[in-house]
């Protein structure tokens, strides 16, 4: 099914209607600033957890759907002049429209991502804050947390996914042991589209696992050259 779009003031909310009927929903946090803020999502007791990171992604249960809401958030140098806020690009140049359609795009074709909800953009002057919902993923880890007990086998389905995303033409620009996560039956998910973008084919594949190897070689210093070979064994013979 196709997007659509919901219209409220300075606030533009990118949906999917099969998974989210109506963004003014009184079971949801009035659709605007407040779904940035996770005291509106508690107040009506949708929060069933959290997840750490730049931004406090919310876990939420919101009519028997489960759901992550994360908040677009800076880091580096550019958080020191604002963590939440852009400049104004456009609604449909903003980070949170962007990385939806990609994530709808990839999920149409079967892809292994997390299934998108929706992207809400709030605008404020010449900058805007933005979230992102996605369905969450059950009983999954971030394959961070699994090298102390990985397997070789798993490592090469890591490989193959990576492969398929690849041939796709996904550029997954932050590719590291974080963004893999892991069901408890080792399938294999990427997650965080942020940034990323559909390419022809080039050195960017190159990039990716590059990129991918010095995430294990910082979580798992001792094994990243083991782990790494077993993945491009998936990745090469997919």
């Amino acid at each position: 099914m196709s997007l659509t779009i919901y219209r409220s003031h300075r606030t533009h909310i990118l949906y999917d209607p099969e998974r989210l009927a109506q963004p003014d929903d009184p079971a949801l946090p009035p659709p605007g600033p407040a779904w940035l803020e996770p005291t509106a999502w508690r107040e009506r007791g949708l929060v069933t957890g959290s997840a750490p990171g730049r931004g406090e992604s919310l876990f939420l249960d919101v009519a028997g759907q489960q759901w992550v809401v994360r908040p677009y958030r800076r880091g580096g140098m550019a958080a020191k002049v604002s963590r939440a806020r852009y400049v104004w690009p456009g609604f449909e140049r903003t980070r949170a429209f962007r990385e939806l359609r990609l994530t709808h795009t990839l999920h149409e074709q079967g892809l292994p991502v997390p299934v998108p909800v929706a992207a809400l953009v709030t605008r404020g002057g010449a900058t805007y804050r933005g979230a992102l919902i996605t369905v969450r993923l059950p009983q999954t880890q971030a394959l961070e947390t699994r090298l102390g007990t990985a397997s070789p086998a798993l490592l090469v389905e890591v490989g193959r996914t990576i492969r398929r995303f690849h041939d796709a033409g996904l550029d997954h620009v932050d590719l590291n042991a974080r963004n893999v996560l892991v069901s408890d039956t080792d399938k294999v998910w990427l997650i965080d589209f942020d940034r990323c973008r559909l390419r022809t084919d080039g050195p960017w594949r190159e990039r990716n696992l590059a990129r991918f190897k010095r995430s294990l070689e910082r979580f798992a210093p001792d094994q990243a050259e083991t782990f790494y070979r077993s993945l491009l064994d998936g990745y090469r013979n997919t």
